[in-house]
């Protein structure tokens, strides 16, 4: 059930992050900071992206009830996979053989992973001293990542404001596997839970962060960076902060880690996807 799940989840994201990426691009190049943030908010195919990111994350979050954090995430990083035909029809995406390669090495080394690693669940409810490092930890590392993306331009600027997106992300994940065992306590339990304002900041910061890498204009390199850095975070959330765990047994620890290389490895190839097509010119049009 939580693979399937993941799986629809994986889906809706992709198509959110097309959609959201569409609107993003047409919405004026100059347009900066909160004037953005409001054209965009107008925009009809950004609302409809925005939408089915939405549904991604309840697909998700139901997933990460009944599933270990480190299979959810490896499951949802195919959306980077899924997108990809999605972005050649919709935003002039190229697929190039060097993206192809990278595809195939991502699922398949996502797969050797799922299977050689047997990721098991640990406790529902992590100690304080748990969440305060990955926390703090999650701070440092956007922070810098975010700094160092403001003052670089193009392919470098997607990559690491993606990145800090990524990391983002992979927290937000973690904080909603405990979020979904509050539910059923009332809303006033909820408003009294840390998880519940974790969640709130969490999907705020990677919100902004994600926008800004799409803004790029390069679909697989701005979703590459940010799946990749999901991926992996998301493990050592899974290790650190749940205690999940590995299989050790007959020798499957080793596949598992080079499955998850191998994961990693396609991610980096599909991350130097082209530019998508220039779209022709209608005869007898002028553009200002």
């Amino acid at each position: 059930m939580a693979v399937l799940l993941a799986f629809l989840a994986a889906c809706s994201f992709a198509l959110g992050n097309v959609l959201q990426q569409k609107g993003d691009v047409e919405t004026s190049a100059g347009t900066q900071g909160a004037r953005f943030l409001v054209r965009i908010l107008s925009h009809p195919v950004w609302l409809a992206g925005l939408a089915m990111q939405v549904a991604g994350w309840v697909l998700q979050a139901f997933a990460l009830k009944h599933g270990a954090l480190m299979v959810v995430q490896s499951v949802t990083t195919l959306s980077l996979v899924i997108a990809l035909p999605l972005g050649v029809k919709i935003t002039n995406q190229q697929v190039t053989g060097r993206v192809v390669i990278g595809a195939v090495a991502m699922v398949a080394g996502i797969v050797l992973f799922l299977f050689a690693g047997s990721p098991q669940g640990g406790t529902s409810q992590p100690g304080a001293s748990a969440w305060w490092s990955a926390i703090a930890g999650t701070v440092v590392v956007v922070g810098l990542l975010a700094g160092f993306g403001r003052h670089r331009g193009g392919a470098a600027q997607a990559l690491l404001l993606g990145s800090a997106a990524g990391v983002v992300f992979a927290l937000q994940a973690a904080v909603t596997k405990v979020f979904m065992t509050e539910l059923g306590h009332g809303v006033t339990a909820l408003l009294g839970n840390w998880t519940t304002y974790a969640l709130v900041a969490s999907a705020i910061t990677g919100f902004v962060l994600q926008q800004s890498a799409l803004r790029t204009d390069v679909l697989a390199s701005a979703m590459a960076s940010s799946n990749a850095v999901t991926l992996f975070a998301s493990v050592i959330f899974g290790l650190t902060v749940f205690g999940e765990s590995l299989s050790d047994g007959h020798g499957r620890l080793a596949p598992a880690i080079i499955g998850l290389a191998f994961a990693l490895i396609g991610i980096v190839l599909l991350a130097g996807a082209k530019p998508p097509l220039a779209a022709e010119p209608i005869p007898g049009t002028s553009h200002a």
